[in-house]
């Protein structure tokens, strides 16, 4: 936590640890837009000075990054080892309420997330049940999702990025098909960089700037 800016550190304690320093101002700002993201489990299980044996190093400060440079106001952390899904979701989906409570805009809201940390925002966009609300589900999800995560139902504007290459992550087109909330816009994106699993590792513009482009509104 120490890699943290400032200002950074004091919008994840907000958010994460609930202290009471979020200004009315900036939740009511109509112009303002607001990223939750998670990271990919790899991070759960190990420091970022840690490279994977394959994918190499996790860039996660990148990647939040190249988010804040954009203006999005940013919200993650680096989770505790084995996380619950379900439970970290349900802790998500309360903070994000609260920020509507406050006056946020429900499209103004994305969340995004890779590989494990996208089947959190799965479980999100179940739970919160809001159709206005935007997601983007990055390498994460497999056709046996189906019967290995039955309880998930997309909600919200869905956008799902996978890699050509990567055997964990496919189009999710059947899990929208299964759904039984309301999906107002739904766009997959098919990547080509013959990285595998690996692309989300990086802070690469294949997948954050169409990620950027969703939370601006841009569901084309």
């Amino acid at each position: 936590m120490k890699q943290l800016p400032k200002l950074f550190f004091t919008f994840l304690l907000i958010m994460f640890f609930g202290c009471t320093g979020f200004s009315q101002e900036k939740a009511i700002a109509s112009d303002q837009r607001y990223i939750f993201f998670f990271h990919n489990g790899f991070i759960e299980q190990n420091d970022l000075s840690v490279a994977h044996p394959e994918y190499g190093k996790a860039e996660y400060n990148e990647i939040l990054d190249s988010y804040r440079k954009d203006n999005f106001i940013v919200f993650s952390e680096i989770r505790k080892k084995d996380t619950d899904v379900h439970k970290y979701a349900k802790k998500v989906v309360k903070q994000i309420k609260g920020l509507l409570k406050k006056g946020v805009s429900p499209e103004k809201i994305t969340v995004i997330g890779t590989s494990k940390g996208g089947y959190i925002a799965q479980y999100v966009s179940t739970y919160l049940a809001n159709p206005e609300v935007n997601f983007v589900f990055i390498g994460c999800f497999r056709d046996v999702d189906i019967e290995e995560w039955p309880d998930i139902n997309f909600c919200g504007n869905i956008l799902t990025i996978y890699e050509q290459s990567d055997v964990l992550g496919v189009s999710a087109i059947r899990r929208k098909e299964t759904s039984k909330l309301k999906v107002n816009h739904f766009k997959e994106v098919e990547l080509y960089t013959n990285l595998k699993h690996g692309f989300l590792y990086k802070a690469s513009d294949g997948w954050i700037a169409p990620s950027k482009k969703w939370a601006n509104g841009n569901y084309e």
